[in-house]
């Protein structure tokens, strides 16, 4: 993975029949390498994907089709989280049998309720990282997973395997005090999230997990901090203070699939019954987007 840089995953788009459209997803995976730039291409791994409603199969074939559509322009990150251990191993070998170039595994919460101990996530991920040879990006998301404190989250990125950490979190103390012990630290390479952006690699962390179209202008923010136009990386860091918070009471993925059908790059609609976007709030999001440097399709 190029660093800095960003890590995108694609949504996930559903036919009517709610299968993955392949056909879209291609389109959309060439959108992400093209425009958004994506150091690394992140497959069925995140909550934007939307693997939580795909059968097993389904989600193999979401890795594999994934793969297949980037080609080898850009390293594939597969998703293996899952709160069974020997479901995400399960998971780790089908991704290095079909070529990708990492895994990304989330903290997970016990399924049966309470947040996981220390230890108990230590042995979790040792005992995944023991059965395959791919380096590991741990993901760090609490809601969906667990909510790791600073201290176990230094330990987990010191395991040998562990290479990545993308961080959720939009606390700076935490973010900031993670950069200087995990990345400047050597331990692992520190991944932040679409707010955090800007401030993430003015601290010295390595870019953001930020899926399409907000990847676009997070492309934008690091070609221009990158080229040293601090004024121009804060002009379009600034477009991400209404967008996409304003309307995160819809969710981060019908926000990004509203935007993508609004910059005419439609990849349909959220899994039901999760997309309740009113005509307002939709007509709002698009006077919005329409002032942001976010590209329309053919343009």
């Amino acid at each position: 993975m190029k660093i800095p840089g960003l890590a995108v995953p694609p949504l996930t788009p559903f036919n009517s029949d709610l299968k993955v459209d392949e056909a879209l997803l291609k389109g959309e995976i060439d959108y992400v390498i093209d425009s958004c730039n994506a150091a690394v291409v992140v497959a069925a791994g995140v909550e934007a994907q939307e693997y939580h409603f795909l059968t097993m199969d389904e989600r193999k074939n979401l890795i594999s089709k994934t793969i297949e559509f980037v080609g080898k322009r850009r390293p594939v990150a597969v998703g293996i989280s899952h709160p069974s251990y020997r479901t995400a191993i399960e998971l780790a070998h089908f991704a290095e049998k079909q070529g990708a170039d990492m895994i990304q595994l989330l903290a997970p919460l016990r399924p049966f309720g309470g947040e996981p101990t220390r230890a108990e996530l230590v042995s979790y991920f040792e005992m995944v990282s023991r059965e395959s040879s791919l380096p590991m990006m741990l993901y760090l998301n609490p809601g969906p997973g667990a909510n790791v404190d600073v201290n176990t989250t230094i330990e987990l990125a010191a395991l040998d395997k562990v290479k990545y950490v993308k961080e959720s979190s939009r606390d700076l103390s935490r973010v900031g005090l993670l950069i200087e012990r995990i990345d400047q630290g050597g331990l692992a390479a520190y991944l932040t999230t679409i707010q955090m952006l800007l401030i993430t690699l003015e601290l010295g962390g390595s870019g953001a997990a930020i899926p399409p179209p907000a990847a676009e202008l997070g492309a934008r923010i690091l070609e221009a901090f990158q080229a040293g136009d601090r004024a121009e990386a804060v002009r379009l860091q600034r477009q991400f203070s209404y967008f996409p918070s304003k309307w995160m009471h819809r969710g981060l993925t019908p926000t990004m699939k509203a935007t993508m059908k609004i910059l005419g790059r439609s990849i349909g609609e959220p899994y039901p019954p999760f997309n309740t976007f009113t005509e307002e709030e939709i007509g709002a999001l698009t006077t919005y987007i329409q002032s942001t440097d976010l590209t329309p399709k053919g343009k």
